[in-house]
């Protein structure tokens, strides 16, 4: 069965998607913990990121830090955090996420909400980097 992150992929379903290649695909999480709060896929539905191939496993933390940079530079922060939870889509993936104090990377914590309007002006302002 497909994931949500597929659905995305396939768009069946829309994203705000920032980048993508023939393997890779990131996008703005649309339940974020700050603004700029971004995930990193491979295109390919594995389940767990320890269970992608190497070449596969590899790539993907290449093309996160190019994402990573991205998002730097768009979002006013201290750094990039990175978190790898897996629990709540069966899809391997990497939360980047913009950070200047530890809490805000607390995945325990609300959820923020961002209007659409603004959703499409952050992965502008990253797109545009």
């Amino acid at each position: 069965m497909d994931s949500i992150f597929t659905k995305i992929i396939k768009r069946e379903i829309p994203g705000y998607i920032i980048e993508e290649n023939d393997e890779y695909i990131a996008f703005l999480d649309v339940f974020p913990l700050v603004k700029g709060h971004t995930l990193v896929i491979p295109k390919k539905q594995v389940d767990n990121l320890f269970d992608l191939d190497e070449t596969t496993y590899l790539g993907l933390w290449n093309f996160a830090k190019k994402i990573a940079d991205k998002v730097e530079k768009a979002i006013v922060c201290e750094r990039i955090g990175i978190a790898v939870i897996g629990l709540e889509v069966p899809h391997a993936h990497i939360h980047l996420v913009p950070i200047n104090h530890v809490e805000d990377i607390n995945f325990s914590a609300p959820k923020i909400k961002v209007s659409e309007e603004e959703m499409k002006e952050i992965r502008q302002n990253i797109i545009g980097t």
